[in-house]
C-alpha cells in the first residue's frame, strides 16, 4: 500500500490557502468592480480547483499485485500491468542546478490513466515494478523517462527489437 503522507501535502495545502482565503476574503468583504471580482474569481477559482486537487490526492491509497495497480480514493483506477501501454517518468527541477526538484510518474493501459509525484511514500518501488512491466511489455520508452530510471538507480535494459 502507498499513501501521500501528509506532511507531504501540507505545503500544497499551505500554498492553496494562502491563494484562497485573501481572495475570497476580498470578495466578501470589499466592494470591487466587475473587472476586479472577475480577476479575483479566477483566482479563487484556481486556487480551489488546486485545493480539491490536493485532497483528492492526499485521500487516494495505492495497491500493488502482480497483476495490477488500483488507485483508490474518490477517483477509481486500475492499471493492468499486462495492458500497460504508457510509463513516462519526467523530473522537475526547482534549482538551475537541477539538484533539486520532484519526479512525475504517468502510467496509462488502455483509457485508464493516473499520474502520481514522487512525494508519495515508497514511490521508488512503484517505479521500479512499473519499470518490470514496461520491460515485460515491450515498451519503448523515452530517453528522458530512462535517463530518470537511472536516476532512481534503475537498471533499463537495452531495446531488444520487436517483440
Amino acid at each position: 500500500r502507498f499513501s501521500y503522507p501528509a506532511s507531504a501535502m501540507a505545503g500544497d495545502y499551505l500554498r492553496a490557502a494562502a491563494g484562497l482565503v485573501p481572495t475570497v476574503l476580498i470578495l466578501s468583504t470589499v466592494s470591487v468592480g466587475i473587472v476586479a471580482a472577475v480577476v479575483f474569481g479566477g483566482f479563487a477559482a484556481i486556487f480551489g480547483a488546486f485545493a480539491i486537487r490536493t485532497g483528492l490526492r492526499h485521500v487516494t491509497t495505492l495497491e500493488i499485485d502482480g497483476n495490477e495497480l488500483r488507485a483508490t480514493g474518490l477517483r477509481s483506477v486500475t492499471i493492468a500491468w499486462d495492458r500497460l501501454d504508457r510509463m513516462k517518468l519526467a523530473f522537475y527541477s526547482t534549482r538551475r542546478d537541477r539538484k533539486s526538484g520532484w519526479m512525475q510518474l504517468q502510467l496509462g493501459a488502455g483509457g485508464a490513466r493516473l499520474s502520481l509525484d514522487s512525494r508519495l511514500d515508497g514511490f521508488d518501488r512503484l517505479v521500479r515494478h512499473a519499470a518490470v512491466a514496461a520491460d515485460a511489455r515491450g515498451l519503448e520508452l523515452s530517453q528522458a523517462t530512462v535517463a530518470n530510471l537511472q536516476a532512481l538507480g534503475i537498471r533499463v535494459p537495452e531495446p531488444r527489437g520487436p517483440r
